[in-house]
């Protein structure tokens, strides 16, 4: 797929489609790139974690959460590519975790795992998953 595709994780997705403090950052890059970007099944499903704890912890209303959840799903049909993990996916991930040598957590190892898989630049705004993906020789990018 190449460099110009971009792989979007769940903090890149929660500050596009839900109101927080680096939500004008992912709204620039989008609008810089809107095509060829990539959203994985285990990060939708992140992001609905992430809404469901904005929701616990009572930073936004039910009917907040809602509509963000409707509106990624909206915006995922309209502007990006929905891939599935796959099994590739999750050995590459144990992979990099058995190395040893990087402080990867699970969720940050299967990310990168699937950007690599795609050939893609992984973008996040979380600094110690764009180390370690750099670290492993990915493409990255922190708007």
């Amino acid at each position: 797929m190449g460099t110009l595709i971009h792989y979007l994780d769940a903090s890149i997705l929660i500050a596009l489609l839900s109101v927080e403090p680096f939500s004008q950052r992912a709204d620039g890059f989008v609008r810089a790139s809107p095509t060829g970007l990539i959203v994985s099944d285990f990060a939708a499903a992140e992001f609905a974690s992430g809404i469901a704890r904005r929701v616990r912890l009572q930073e936004v209303t039910v009917a907040e959460a809602r509509a963000d959840l409707s509106g990624f799903d909206a915006w995922v049909v309209h502007s990006a590519q929905q891939v599935d993990v796959t099994s590739v996916d999750i050995a590459m991930a144990t992979a990099y975790l058995r190395r040893l040598d990087l402080p990867l957590r699970e969720p940050d190892a299967l990310h990168i795992a699937i950007a690599q898989r795609l050939e893609t630049t992984l973008v996040t705004f979380d600094q110690r998953m764009a180390t370690n993906a750099r670290a492993l020789g990915m493409a990255v990018a922190t708007p």
